[in-house]
């Protein structure tokens, strides 16, 4: 059914302001979700079928024209999850962490090129004296700590699957896929409240949101921070997982994988926030 809540449509509205490049729809009751014409259902992304290897076709052209080599099938692999993953997290991350509501995604299709997504609701969770708890789909939680288990639950619900069919091409356990979802969730969220001027609350609700032990996501969030050479906090995290990029280009290291060392990030993150001051 239609979630009918405004306060979602106003979350996806403030995300669309603050990063344009993706746009969520949501797709009434009885109405199709959108296929052909650059877009795959996750569905299509669980079944692990030819819809899948055309998806990851785009991948692999991509990693050949920008770095003039091929990657790997599980590195590619792992590059299509997480450009479908992290999007996808956002649906239910954004509206928890600015309305606190949850919604369950039922039905997904991605247009990667476009940065769409266009989504079908299976109801949403809410805190008791929320105004949208009497509308239709509504579902009342006791607490704060309650409405963090759902968030897990609904990236759970809509994500494991999509391991399903991505996991025999990425070529990893258990452990490491859902590092990968946890890293998609936390990135995701940090950077988005870094756009809304919201970072630290970000990183903290991020904290309380995945604990270490909140199976099936296997750490906790990672953060830390680290201290300029003239004093400044820089705030980092250490990923859950690897992306394996360094296997396409072994001179580079992402700023928070664990291979690249504190010294090297307080050099990059200070250059950073000197751009960001200088722009």
């Amino acid at each position: 059914m239609p979630l009918q809540t405004p306060a979602v449509t106003a979350a996806y509205r403030r995300l669309a302001e603050v990063h344009p490049a993706l746009e969520i729809t949501e797709v009434g009751a009885g109405e199709p979700l959108p296929r052909g014409a650059g877009w795959t259902g996750a569905d299509e992304l669980a079944a692990g079928g030819p819809a899948l290897d055309a998806y990851l076709a785009w991948d692999t052209a991509q990693v050949l024209r920008d770095y003039g080599r091929p990657g790997r099938p599980d590195v590619v692999a792992g590059f299509g999850f997480h450009r479908y993953a992290w999007p996808a997290c956002l649906l239910i991350t954004v509206p928890w962490f600015s309305h606190r509501r949850v919604p369950r995604p039922a039905e997904v299709a991605f247009h990667r090129t476009l940065g769409r997504l266009a989504v079908r609701f299976d109801g949403f969770a809410c805190l008791p004296g929320d105004p949208a708890a009497a509308l239709p789909g509504a579902r009342v939680v006791a607490d704060e700590d309650a409405l963090r288990r759902e968030v897990r639950d609904a990236v759970a619900e809509h994500l494991g699957p999509v391991l399903e069919g991505f996991g025999p091409r990425m070529r990893r356990g258990r452990r490491a896929l859902w590092a990968m979802v946890t890293d998609e969730v936390v990135e995701g969220l940090w950077y988005v409240g870094g756009l809304l001027g919201e970072e630290e609350r970000a990183r903290a609700e991020l904290e309380a949101l995945l604990p270490p032990s909140a199976a099936p996501y296997p750490t906790g969030t990672g953060f830390r921070t680290l201290t300029g050479h003239d004093g400044t906090p820089l705030p980092t995290r250490d990923r859950a997982g690897c992306c394996l990029f360094y296997t396409i280009r072994p001179e580079d290291t992402c700023l928070t994988c664990p291979r690249t060392c504190d010294a090297d990030r307080a050099t990059r993150l200070a250059a950073a926030a000197d751009g960001a001051l200088a722009s």
